[in-house]
């Protein structure tokens, strides 16, 4: 393995044995024991075949392949996300290279010291405080007495438990096992930082402290990290490259933005529009898309750039329509509407299959849930075509470039662009 090479893995598979059926329970010694009695008692010779414990005959099992046939190389200093579904294998992949469990065929090279953060709570020991616990946990990561000690006080400041820091683990919120789990490991300074979805369990403010520590212990010292996370935005904002796994093989991988759209897209809930059909019109497609791409997405990251595509079908040589669009919230509060015509699209006939495109620069729509609702109207009151719930996407946050915060859900539902600028007030 050549020296730029951190991680290098060929043919990778491993497989669970999972059983099926529920087994009969064994006959108690106490009841052994008591018809063992009775039948003493009652002068009857035991029945050797008594003291037998039984059980049904072994149940139905299969073979389950939480890996296989995973090849791949991650360089030195790169920041690799893996994304999937959840059961797609990213967390024994993760198990495996840090070694914790072993694979059933294929080969492993790793060049450097790892670091794993992979379940709140691993490596801590409940009775132990959290001072003690940052010592044994250092100790399991791989660093001296020496190095914890000398690094003690920016784990503590990181994790932010200082005034827990003698009380026992086990008293510890799951965030705060996070926290101080993270920062023991981060602070190991690894070659390798494999870390998996629990950064979920911290607070938003924690989550955005521990991506920059990721990015700093990454750039600042060339070291490998393995990200695991269903937070697109994060894995945007932190990662280089991208995999993608699906029913435990590697889908793809590649840059970041076309790994994602490949991850997104295939998540695209399967719609039948092609029953929305009234008045001579029907509805073929209707998708969220990144700009110029037509591959439909299911996520869209607030302050970016995004289109609604639509197909209809239709021939209407007399009577012109135009598309109206209402986005809802997770609630049924109506957000915002489009129409045509006040967007600068007059009414006009339809003559065949039409794909209207509905740009969205920079959008402003807070994180959450939304649904949008479709309609097409002619001139009369009453839509010619409608669909609810048409489309079903998910908005992220994202640090807008010179902000200092990020904006999130509890901020609204829509984000008026403004300017804000102070002086001080003449007396």
């Amino acid at each position: 393995m050549t020296d730029d090479i951190a991680i290098r893995v060929e043919n990778l598979a491993k497989k669970y044995r999972i059983e099926h059926g529920t087994r009969q329970s064994y006959t108690a010694l106490r009841d052994v024991i008591a018809d063992t009695a009775r039948s003493f008692f009652r002068g009857r010779k035991s029945n050797g075949d008594a003291l037998t414990l039984t059980r049904s005959t072994l149940p139905k099992h299969e073979e389950f392949w939480a890996l296989r046939d995973i090849s791949f190389e991650v360089k030195r200093g790169d920041v690799v996300g893996v994304i999937g579904r959840n059961g797609a294998g990213k967390s024994t992949l993760l198990k495996v290279l840090s070694r914790i469990t072993e694979p059933n065929t294929g080969r492993v090279q790793i060049k450097g010291r790892v670091a794993s953060l992979l379940e709140v709570g691993t490596g801590f020991h409940p009775e132990l405080t959290g001072r003690e616990n940052i010592f044994l946990n250092g100790a399991i990561l791989g660093m001296s007495r020496t190095e914890i000690k000398r690094k003690f006080d920016e784990i503590v400041a990181f994790a932010e438990v200082e005034r827990f820091l003698d009380t026992p683990v086990k008293r510890y919120s799951s965030g705060m096992h996070v926290r101080l789990a993270f920062s023991v490991a981060a602070h190991l300074e690894p070659e390798i930082l494999i870390v998996d979805e629990v950064l979920a369990v911290g607070d938003a403010e924690f989550q955005k402290k521990c991506l920059g520590k990721m990015q700093g212990i990454a750039r600042g010292g060339g070291r490998t990290v393995l990200f695991v996370s269903h937070n697109m935005a994060a894995v945007r904002h932190l990662c280089s490259t991208c995999m993608y796994l699906v029913a435990g093989q590697l889908k793809h991988t590649g840059p970041v933005q076309e790994t994602i759209d490949r991850y997104l897209a295939s998540s695209t809930r399967e719609r039948e529009t092609g029953s929305i059909c009234r008045n001579g019109l029907e509805l073929l497609d209707f998708k969220l898309c990144a700009p110029d791409s037509g591959l439909a997405l299911t996520s869209a990251v607030f302050g970016e750039d995004y289109e609604l595509r639509f197909t209809v079908h239709g021939s209407l040589t007399e009577t012109k329509v135009a598309p109206v669009i209402r986005l809802y919230d997770d609630s049924g509060t109506l957000v915002s509407s489009i129409c045509g015509p006040e967007e600068g699209v007059d009414f006009a006939f339809i003559s065949g299959t039409c794909e209207w495109v509905v740009r969205m620069p920079t959008l402003q729509l807070f994180p959450g849930r939304y649904s949008v609702a479709f309609q097409m109207f002619g001139y009369e009151p009453e839509p010619l075509l409608e669909a609810a719930d048409v489309l079903e996407f998910t908005v992220e946050a994202a640090l807008l470039p010179g902000a200092l915060k990020s904006y999130r859900s509890d901020h609204g539902l829509i984000r008026v662009c403004s300017s804000v600028s102070v002086s001080e007030a003449e007396q």
